[in-house]
């Protein structure tokens, strides 16, 4: 059953990796936003590519946190009750929430998302501002991409479920464990 461990440790990198490429991303927002207003306010000068470039930055960084968020327990789920019960409890909710709501809603925004950004490309969309940024199937294929990444995450919310099951004793020893 260590196996299952070292799975979840994989996953759990992956979800690390997407973690910090947000991060990096919203660095880069944040120069983005503050070249922007300097540019503005200071040189009265207006790029819209630049401000375009900040909602694209925007929705990659919301996209590729969530599954971030999914990894790291922070996504929405009722904590006044879910916090009372048991790992074990916690981790059939978990499984089951994974199966019966994530994975569905993951596969439909992702298998219509495809064919949003196949369109946006077989189009050439562009941006419909003089100036703005072209290949806008790029940020629409962010959108599948990132429920795929996802339900990935919801793998990995599995397998960390199925580890407090089986080897709660290997890896979760918390002050809840006495519930048990």
């Amino acid at each position: 059953m260590r196996s299952l461990i070292y799975i979840e440790r994989a996953f759990n990198r992956f979800g690390d990796f997407l973690g910090w490429l947000a991060s990096i991303l919203f660095i880069i927002l944040l120069a983005n936003v503050t070249y922007d207003v300097v540019m503005r306010y200071v040189f009265n000068d207006v790029s819209i590519a630049f401000q375009e470039m900040e909602w694209h930055l925007f929705s990659s960084v919301f996209l590729l946190g969530v599954p971030f968020a999914i990894k790291a327990g922070g996504h929405v789920r009722v904590d006044v009750f879910y916090e009372r019960l048991s790992n074990k409890a916690q981790a059939v909710i978990d499984i089951v929430g994974t199966l019966v709501f994530l994975f569905p809603f993951c596969l439909l925004v992702a298998w219509y998302g495809v064919d949003f950004a196949k369109e946006s490309y077989t189009l050439g969309e562009t941006s419909g501002d003089p100036g703005g940024l072209p290949y806008r199937w790029v940020i629409k294929a962010m959108i599948p991409l990132s429920f795929f990444f996802m339900a990935i995450s919801g793998i990995g919310l599995i397998l960390h479920s199925l580890n407090k099951i089986v080897n709660p004793h290997l890896i979760y020893d918390t002050p809840n464990s006495d519930k048990q």
